[in-house]
């Protein structure tokens, strides 16, 4: 998280717009910029399952970021259009590079309902519209922040089921929600770290028209 926010202050001083896919080691759970959570996770619990915690600085609910692909776009505001069409952009991009290894997979549809508002529950109980999904289940959740010029759109492929051990973790356990999507089902073996990236590369380029290179972080981001 506070990698993504070193890359909005380097674009913010001239820097690239930047796409990044990572991975977290122990797991984590990331919590959105507004959600509750002041007495209402169980700490001891945290602790026994080895999982970190950090805030976000994008919205949304919480995500258990373990068995998954995180990716991270960071670009001056406005380079894809409005805030909506950057989010659906980035979306339809995700989803072609999920068909290019054969996955089945579509954009959430709009609704009538509004946004879920911030609470305890999981990111994946629900796909916002425009989101990926399969099957009418979230396999992609993301969110989406600017500040100073500068969007931030992060988000989570699933690719086992194991956000219903989110609700686990709070002092007051829920009701374990229907199981999300998760790419292990929609592809079997699932790809190499390698083949996904460079599929959903590939498909950043077709949707969205870039070129990219491949580049190392710079000394200021590390800090």
């Amino acid at each position: 998280m506070a990698f993504d926010e070193a890359l909005m202050e380097a674009v913010r001083g001239g820097g690239p717009p930047t796409v990044r896919f990572y991975r977290w080691a122990p797991a984590c759970l990331s919590l959105g910029r507004n959600q509750p959570a002041a007495g209402r996770y169980d700490l001891a619990a945290i602790a026994k399952a080895g999982v970190d915690v950090v805030r976000r600085p994008t919205g949304g609910r919480a995500v258990l970021h373990d068995r998954e692909l995180t990716y991270s776009v960071v670009m001056p505001e406005g380079l894809l259009g409005s805030a909506r069409a950057a989010y659906a952009a980035i979306n339809a991009a995700l989803a072609a590079g999920l068909r290019r290894l054969g996955a089945e997979v579509d954009l959430q549809p709009a609704s009538a309902t509004r946004a879920p508002a911030p609470s305890l529950a999981p990111c994946f109980r629900e796909p916002a519209e425009g989101e990926v999904v399969a099957g009418g289940r979230k396999l992609i959740g993301s969110a989406q922040y600017s500040q100073g010029g500068v969007t931030l759109q992060h988000g989570s492929l699933l690719f086992s089921d194991d956000q219903r051990a989110v609700q686990a973790l709070l002092l007051e356990p829920t009701a374990p929600d229907e199981a999300p999507a998760v790419l292990s089902s929609l592809l079997r073996p699932l790809p190499p770290w390698g083949a996904l990236t460079s599929a959903l590369v590939a498909g950043m380029a077709e949707v969205i028209g870039a070129r990219f290179d491949t580049g190392a972080a710079s000394p200021a981001e590390v800090v």
